[in-house]
């Protein structure tokens, strides 16, 4: 299927204001894209890139005085199935982890392994491990968390949304992350698109979502504690270690976000 994807943004700022973009399509996706994934400013205005640390695709530019207009409209192909299922995939003993996933133990700034290892041995230590443990996990979460984006709050951590029972995608991505992570199983935090494909209407407004990756039996899996649930036309943007890592947009001076708006749509063929 071809899923049609792409956003708008209208930032505001009084003086020229450098700021970096974590919005296209993430490499391993690439290669399915039927059209340019490329970012088109209103005022023109000059954008270079670079891959980070991570291997997340990165832009810099710089906002002129005034109103800014960033967008992006593309075509992208799917394959039309869910999320792909693997319940016998095991947990590797942390000795024997590749280098590159070690860092995906670690707390951060979002993901205070420190402060919730205690919990999470609690409420997970005698639980089943691998594949299961990891799904016990979002559907604690996702039964913790009351979802509402009155709720949402940039500085909010894991400790912090377990205490509030109460967030965003990113608030249950944080807080499975950091039960994962105390549980010595990496994890990583992703955003993207998700379309809402198979879904009963009428559809809630589109928005950019957070989910995160298991590293079991030397893969990474999907697991979603938000919709808790496998989705068709998940398309990721950016992986990190959490949302600090994979932030849509960061200025450098004072902004205003005045418009926002996604779309991760089902086309026809003939589109």
């Amino acid at each position: 299927m071809k899923i049609r994807i792409g956003f708008e943004m209208v930032f505001s700022c009084e003086h020229l204001t450098p700021m970096i973009l974590t919005l296209n399509v993430h490499s391993s996706h690439a290669a399915c894209l039927l059209s340019p994934d490329q970012i088109i400013t209103d005022p023109p205005t000059a954008l270079s890139g670079y891959r980070d640390i991570y291997g997340n695709w990165v832009s810099r530019l710089v906002l002129p005085p005034g109103d800014t207009l960033i967008s992006n409209d593309a075509l992208i192909f799917d394959d039309g199935e869910i999320d792909p299922i693997q319940p016998d995939a095991q947990q590797v003993p942390v000795q024997f982890l590749p280098e590159e996933a070690l860092v995906y133990l670690l707390g951060s700034r979002y993901c205070e392994t420190d402060l919730m290892a205690d919990e999470a041995w609690r409420l997970f230590g005698n639980g089943p491990t691998g594949w299961h443990r990891v799904q016990a996990i979002c559907d604690f979460v996702h039964q913790h968390i009351s979802f509402g984006y009155e709720h949402a709050r940039s500085t909010m951590t894991a400790s912090q949304v377990y205490e509030a029972r109460a967030g965003v995608c990113r608030d249950y991505a944080h807080l499975a992350v950091t039960f994962c992570r105390c549980m010595n199983i990496p994890a990583r935090y992703c955003m993207g698109y998700l379309s809402l494909i198979g879904e009963p209407l009428p559809h809630a407004e589109a928005d950019f979502a957070a989910w995160f990756e298991a590293y079991l039996d030397g893969e990474w899996h999907v697991f979603d504690p938000r919709n808790n649930k496998r989705m068709i036309g998940r398309i990721p943007i950016a992986r990190g270690r959490d949302a600090t890592d994979v932030s849509l947009s960061n200025s450098f001076g004072n902004t205003v976000l005045n418009h926002f708006l996604v779309r991760a749509d089902e086309v026809s063929d003939a589109a």
